[in-house]
């Protein structure tokens, strides 16, 4: 099951919040739910290179409010605030809803978030970089950052072969069968000459113990990644202070056989 089941979609409810936030009817639901796709398609888009981890919309009850999750602010946001209100304005147009709310919210640790390190890998295959090397350069940026565990699979003509394979490169624990598990998934392609290379981005953040706040535009300060990081770097701090002990114990051996 947990190599079928989308890991975001399984624990919807459990560890993590809906990116659709809204009430609909029989007769509108339809209506808001192409909506959406609409609009997420349009600006993933639009904003290009602008390091989208996801798009959250919600809605009141004449209000449209699109919440961008980047790595990249400066870009969408433009000079002096002018490609925000342009891109206000074009969703206007695609909704025919007047009023347009548009936030953005920066992602302070890019490395450690699925979608933006899939959209990266993906980049550097266009370039021609070797799919190892991308991957490997992503797998460390992850675990320097303090995730638990990284799982990447490419598919496809890998290097430009004639025969199209599958290659997963794994490091640190990525247990899918876990709800606790706080583990984000991206699945995204990259168009090369050769044809189109399938990655699939699997990056566990460690277990969630207590109660979670639901809403996806949650952002409680210090993360638990960033916590896990400082413990670990204590812990290694105790260890080396515990060899310099044994190091003195040394010393004081040899000045007994002296």
């Amino acid at each position: 099951m947990g190599q079928k089941a989308n890991p975001i979609g399984n624990r919807l409810g459990i560890i993590r919040g809906w990116e659709s936030n809204w009430y609909g009817n029989k007769k509108d639901f339809a209506g808001k739910l192409i909506e959406d796709n609409k609009i997420r398609t349009y600006l993933n888009a639009r904003i290009n290179k602008g390091g989208i981890s996801k798009i959250v919309i919600e809605r009141t009850l004449n209000k449209l409010i699109v919440t961008i999750h980047t790595s990249k602010p400066g870009i969408i946001i433009g000079k002096g605030g002018g490609e925000v209100d342009r891109i206000k304005e074009e969703l206007k147009k695609l909704t025919s809803n007047e009023d347009v709310q548009i936030n953005i919210l920066e992602i302070r640790r890019p490395e450690v978030d699925a979608n933006i390190v899939a959209d990266t890998i993906a980049r550097q295959i266009e370039n021609r970089i070797n799919y190892k090397r991308a991957v490997k350069m992503a797998i460390a940026s992850a675990l320097r950052m303090g995730a638990e565990g990284i799982k990447v699979k490419v598919s496809g003509r890998l290097g430009g072969a004639e025969i199209a394979r599958t290659e997963e490169l794994k490091q640190g624990r990525t247990p899918l069968h876990t709800f606790r598990m706080d583990i984000d998934y991206a699945n995204v392609f990259a168009l090369t000459v050769y044809g189109k290379i399938g990655i699939k981005v699997w990056i566990c953040k460690g277990e969630v113990l207590s109660k979670r706040d639901l809403n996806p535009n949650f952002t409680g300060g210090k993360s638990e990644v960033s916590d896990r990081k400082d413990r670990r770097d204590d812990n290694r701090g105790g260890d080396h202070r515990g060899g310099e002990r044994r190091g003195g114990g040394g010393r004081g051996r040899d000045s007994r056989k002296a």
